[in-house]
This record gives C-alpha cells, structure tokens and sequence, in this order.
C-alpha cells in the first residue's frame, strides 16, 4: 500500500541527458529524445494517489477540462470509439440518443479548437468514483474489456500523456533536410500559460516515480506510435545500453534516490481492475 504524505514537486529547470539518432527505417527522420525523462520510473497513478490538476476534484485526474483533440482524424477516431460504448462502462451513455450524442465541444469562438465535452465539471467520458462500471475513462475501459491497446479509443493527447513530440522540419548546413521528432516530459510548460496555475503535476512530483518499469519500456506502444517500431527499437536499445553503463549522469530529480525507495507499481494498462485512467 503506498501512503500518500506530501505534494511537493520538484522544479522545471535542472540537467536533461538526450541521444540523438537517425531512425533505421528512415534516414530522413531524426530521433532526439529526452534520456533523463525516458529512463524515469513515472507510472500513471490515476485512482491510487493522483491529487489531481484541480485542488477541490482530485478524483477527475488530468480529465477536468475535457481533452483537445489535434486534428479532424483525432476526433473522428474518438467519436467511433464513443458509439461502441454502452451504459454498463459508461456513466454518462445517452441511452437510445447515443448515435446523436454530441461528445464534442468547440472552445470559446475559436471553431477550430475542439475538444471533448464537459459535464458536471469534467470530461464526459470520465466515469466518476462509486459508478458501477469502474471509475475512470470509459474509453480506457472499452479498450481494455475489448482486447485493444487505449490508443486506438483515447484522444491523442490522453494516451500521449506524459511524452510530449515535437515535430519540426530541419535543414541541415550541407543542404539536406530532416524531419526532427524530439520526445521530452510533458511537464507544466508544456500545457501553456495555464500550467502554472495547476494545482498539482504528476510528472514532477515524486509520488509518480515509482513504476515497476522505466518509462521506456511500459510506454512502449505509445512511443511505437510516434515514432514508428523501428525507431523505437534503437531508442529501447539506447536507453538500455545508457543505463547499463552505470546509469544516467542526469537522472530526474524526481526520481526515489536510493535503490531501496522505489514503488513497484505496475502499469495503469496492465491492471484488470475496474479503475482506467
């Protein structure tokens, strides 16, 4: 059982360890990618000690404001998912108006920023404690009852979460030109302006380190996805030689600092129990 005593967070400026590389299957695609962040023992805590991005609604997690989707084809995902669902995993099912249901909500007068609607102060997929299907995100349930990873029913910045990829086109001084992926901490800077008004941050906070697995490994699917399998293949292979060679030389201040402080806490996706982030 971990005991949840403090909230403290460490700070956003400190040393980061990266590795850049040129992804195998493409000598077009260059790799940089955060070592420090990658090679942590962040696990999602969501439902076992999570204090939420609001101070009075610990419980919705990261899901009070509803989630942005990044493009049309993000959205068209999700509202497929949504139309599998049924009252039994989803607290807020329409009933017979589920093929009508608008699960989509437009932010302020900007039409083209989208994101998924709020009820009752959060994410209208967000099943909250004491629902009989589970508490958490139904589509997370959906994709766990139905044999399939969460990224194929979760918007793109849900399973994304906590990798943040950047994508910019380079052009290199001999010139040739690449496309550069880099893979860091989603920490408070990257939620904008806005972040530093959270009450409290998973990624910087000590109670999150202390997965069973380093990051690398139980977010093999979602970095697969973003970066492609062969990429992902050499920074696996990276990472693991990294720390083989007597570890990182800037780990994560976050990180437990001595062997005997880490929390074996297994994967969020891996558990079969009823609560999904």
């Amino acid at each position: 059982m971990v005991v949840i005593v403090s909230t403290t967070e460490v700070g956003l400026d400190f040393p980061r360890e990266w590795v850049e590389f040129t992804d195998p299957a493409d000598p077009a695609h260059l790799i940089r990618a955060d070592l420090t962040w990658l090679c942590s023992s962040w696990s999602c805590i969501f439902g076992r000690g999570c204090h939420g991005i609001l101070a009075d609604r610990p419980d919705d997690g990261c899901c009070s404001h509803g989630a942005f989707f990044s493009d049309p084809a993000d959205e068209k995902r999700v509202r497929a998912a949504a139309a599998e669902l049924t009252a039994d995993i989803w607290q807020y099912h329409p009933g017979r108006r589920a093929r009508r249901l608008t699960v989509t909500d437009t932010v302020g007068e900007n039409t083209n920023r989208r994101r998924t609607r709020t009820v009752e102060g959060a994410c209208v997929f967000l099943n909250r404690p004491g629902f009989v299907g589970g508490a958490g995100c139904a589509l997370h349930l959906l994709a766990l009852r139905t044999g399939r990873n969460p990224i194929t029913t979760k918007p793109d910045v849900c399973w994304q979460l906590p990798i943040r990829r950047e994508q910019d086109w380079m052009d290199r001084i001999d010139g040739t030109r690449v496309l550069l992926s880099t893979l860091t901490e989603f920490d408070r800077r990257s939620w904008g302006e806005g972040g530093h008004d959270l009450h409290w941050w998973c990624t910087s906070s000590p109670e999150a380190h202390g997965g069973g697995e380093k990051l690398y490994v139980s977010y093999r699917p979602e970095l697969t996805a973003l970066v492609g399998p062969a990429a992902y293949g050499e920074l696996a292979r990276l990472c693991a030689a990294r720390l083989a060679r007597g570890g990182l030389v800037a780990v994560h201040p976050a990180e437990p600092h001595r062997a005997g402080d880490h929390r074996a806490v297994a994967p969020i996706r891996d558990q079969q129990a009823a609560t999904a982030r």
